[in-house]
């Protein structure tokens, strides 16, 4: 369909739009969480997102590389003292603490030091 060699993206834009394609890339996408059935989630992070539109139909395509997660009844890996402590240790607000322990899976140091350096 194409030639070897450099795509012309101009080229394929207009060829897309003739066919009745239209594509959007979607900015700001920090995670991606799938459920499947078995209980597993693949969990994307900063992934690359894009909304294609074709003959009335709505299609997401979605770049980058999942974390697998088994999903289980526990409770968070942290506790409300863990979040008062990333807060103090931090200097920041408990909603922002939660926040980076969520994203850290827990892990008080590095949501600490997530928070200190931005």
């Amino acid at each position: 369909m194409f030639p070897p060699g450099r795509i012309d993206q101009r080229k394929l834009q207009r060829m897309m739009r003739e066919m009745g394609l239209e594509q959007e890339e979607i900015r700001g996408v920090e995670k991606v969480v799938v459920h499947l059935k078995d209980g597993t989630k693949l969990v994307f992070k900063n992934p690359s997102m894009s909304r294609l539109r074709f003959m009335g139909q709505e299609m997401y395509q979605l770049v980058g590389k999942p974390k697998r997660v088994k999903e289980t009844d526990e409770k968070k890996p942290f506790t409300e003292e863990d979040v008062k402590l990333v807060a103090e240790q931090a200097g920041v607000s408990e909603e922002k603490a939660r926040k980076a322990l969520e994203e850290t899976d827990g892990d008080l140091a590095a949501a600490i030091m997530k928070l200190k350096q931005g």
